[in-house]
């Protein structure tokens, strides 16, 4: 099955080597399929998706929020997830809809 959106986001990687500590980020994508969201070690079925939220910090990009039935996961973007966000949420309302015809 093919994605319907996907999101960049990264993680700070931490190493030490020769006793100093290294910070780097490591890029990664989230997916968002029709039935799931899948991250690099996480897969999320949409049933148990209730919300998503963004929060901006400083002039580069922010902080990205998955709520879940599970609890609340959080990713580190550079960029604005709005086109994410929204393609989430009119699958979801397509769905409800769907459900409502006769």
């Amino acid at each position: 099955m093919k994605w319907v959106a996907q999101l960049p986001y990264y993680k700070i990687q931490r190493e030490i080597k020769d006793g100093e500590q290294r910070s780097f980020p490591c890029n990664r994508l989230m997916y968002l399929y029709k039935d799931r969201i899948v991250t690099r070690h996480r897969e999320f079925p949409i049933k148990d998706i209730l919300d998503m939220s963004y929060r901006s910090m400083g002039d580069t990009g922010g902080m990205f929020y998955l709520h879940t039935s599970k609890g609340v996961y959080a990713y580190l973007v550079e960029c604005d997830p709005e086109s994410f966000i929204h393609t989430f949420k009119e699958q979801q309302m397509n769905k409800i809809e769907r459900s409502d015809r006769p």
